[in-house]
């Protein structure tokens, strides 16, 4: 028989060692008031975002600061529905838009882990589509008959994680390939669209790019292309993968791309400006998004604006990431590869003064110098008024949530932040 021997001063001494590491590794909810920031100066906030409230610039908000893995700050405010009344709770479920593609990012970058693709691997290792690109030379806008002209190399990982592929936008794109998309049914993954996901991106495969991969930054379907070569990769489609290798790990039990019917109710309603910037209810057909798609039974997951969640398990999504990839036990990514992430990719002015990582913006250090940030926080936003970001220096994951678009009152967003920086000791 094994015994186990271990004596009291070699406990504690292994207690104290693992210490550190328990204390970050996840996000910790106290009533109790730390002193990691000034918390007279933090309650500004309410000030701020009632303020706008009140004047009829904002319908509702959800905000949560998180300092040194301690929430400081998770507020709800206003109104989830006007119409009803109903409070905004801090709990609410918004649709995250294209804060769905840092997610999407973190997926990929887990099979690269698995050793089962390269960051500068062609894609067209895994849909033959993608083979041989072409971009768009000249095109007729009569009939959207086009020419093209050959690419120098192909599309590889890298270039879909920093957006800088040569793929456009359906819907929010240039108007000439609105159209060659429109007319080859590409969605824009924007709301719900009955078709099969890896059909879709094969037949985007062989339309034309809008520019020789890799030489610039332009907004396009990367990420719900990115969603496509998960499944492809794993055997399993997106929402399954990402529940199974993030949400559960992690903790995040409100994070879907279908809410179930027992959440529906937590739902914030989505609002627009009329032309006298009056706020008004997003309307069913409006843009042709019906913002009731996160309740409508999908089936092709957009791996760049599908999925719905809650400021706070948004903000565990970032806190593992700040933790470098480990959280309350779960590692999700080794802290090199959270690293690469979060590190500018791309040449000097490609993306402004900023960079772009795989999958965020990088803040640079002539950013920093005009704003609260520090460089090196990554972060990035969503269509109907989401953002996050996570500063690693100050060791902080801030999000701002809100269901408006577009905002003529946004600036309180960058409020809420300096108010953020102003409050930490």
């Amino acid at each position: 028989m094994i015994k186990f021997i271990c004596s009291r001063n070699i406990f504690v001494a292994f207690i104290i060692l693992l210490l550190p590491m328990l204390v970050q590794a996840q996000v910790k909810q106290t009533n109790t008031k730390n002193n990691v920031v000034d918390y007279e100066k933090l309650a500004k906030i309410d000030d701020l975002v009632n303020k706008y409230i009140a004047k009829n610039w904002l319908t509702g908000a959800v905000s949560i600061v998180i300092k040194d893995n301690q929430v400081v700050q998770y507020k709800g405010y206003g109104y989830a529905d006007v119409a009803s009344k109903k409070p905004m709770k801090n709990n609410a479920i918004f649709r995250l838009m294209s804060q769905t593609k840092a997610i999407t990012s973190v997926g990929i970058m887990i099979l690269y882990e698995q050793g089962k693709l390269l960051p500068d691997e062609p894609i067209s290792d895994f849909i033959p589509e993608f083979k041989n690109p072409v971009i768009l030379d000249k095109f007729n806008d009569a009939d959207t008959t086009y020419t093209t002209v050959p690419t120098k190399r192909e599309i590889t990982f890298r270039d879909l994680l920093t957006h800088t592929s040569g793929l456009d936008y359906a819907d929010i794109g240039s108007s000439k390939v609105q159209a060659i998309y429109a007319k080859n049914h590409i969605s824009s993954g924007l709301g719900y669209f009955n078709e099969s996901l890896p059909e879709r991106m094969k037949a985007l495969g062989k339309l034309p790019l809008t520019f020789q991969p890799g030489e610039k930054w332009q907004y396009g379907l990367n990420s719900d292309l990115l969603g496509c070569l998960i499944e492809v990769i794993s055997g399993m489609n997106l929402e399954d993968f990402l529940r199974r290798n993030i949400f559960q790990p992690l903790g995040m039990n409100d994070t879907y791309f279908n809410v179930p019917a027992s959440k529906a109710g937590r739902l914030a309603t989505v609002y627009t400006e009329d032309s006298l910037h009056n706020i008004i209810k997003w309307s069913h057909e409006f843009r042709h998004i019906d913002p009731d798609y996160p309740i409508m039974n999908k089936h092709y997951f957009s791996g760049g604006a599908g999925l719905s969640s809650t400021a706070l398990d948004y903000a565990v999504f970032m806190q593992m990431l700040l933790n470098g990839g480990n959280y309350n036990g779960h590692r999700i990514l080794s802290k090199r590869t959270v690293e690469m992430m979060t590190s500018g990719q791309l040449d000097p002015g490609v993306f402004g003064e900023d960079n772009f990582g795989l999958g965020f913006d990088i803040t640079s250090e002539k950013s920093a110098a005009k704003g609260p940030r520090n460089a090196g926080s990554f972060s990035w936003g969503g269509y109907y008024g989401t953002t996050f970001w996570a500063d690693p220096k100050a060791h902080l994951v801030c999000l701002f949530m809100t269901q408006q678009n577009p905002n003529s009152h946004g600036d309180v967003e960058r409020k809420f932040e300096t108010l953020v920086y102003s409050s930490l000791k």
